[in-house]
């Protein structure tokens, strides 16, 4: 039983890398980029959902710890350069992260 859904599978990703044309446009998309095999991954994972992606790859607690740890007392127009924010904001994360008590101490 498991050999024939395994069979079936297979002839089923034969035929939709042969006639990827007769898929909704969104899955088109994605076969295109990543593959069908990939496409199928990410249709099975989340077929009927909607999915948004944040703009930014990486979290904001993760880019925060970053410029804390990048931090070195004289390189916040670079860190604001490098993160693409404002000085302005990498003093606000880097006194939220109490990094300019521990940098004066130094």
């Amino acid at each position: 039983m498991a050999l024939n859904n395994s069979l079936a599978a297979e002839q089923e990703l034969l035929l939709l890398k042969n006639d990827i044309c007769g898929l909704n446009e969104v899955y088109q998309d994605l076969a295109n980029e990543i593959g069908i095999e990939n496409t199928l991954v990410i249709y099975n994972l989340y077929h009927g959902m909607q999915v948004s992606f944040p703009k930014s790859l990486f979290s904001t607690e993760h880019i925060h710890n970053c410029i804390a740890t990048e931090y070195n007392g004289k390189n916040v127009p670079q860190l604001a350069q490098k993160y693409n924010y404002s000085e302005r904001t990498i003093w606000r994360i880097l006194k939220s992260q109490n990094c300019l008590t521990e940098k004066a101490k130094k």
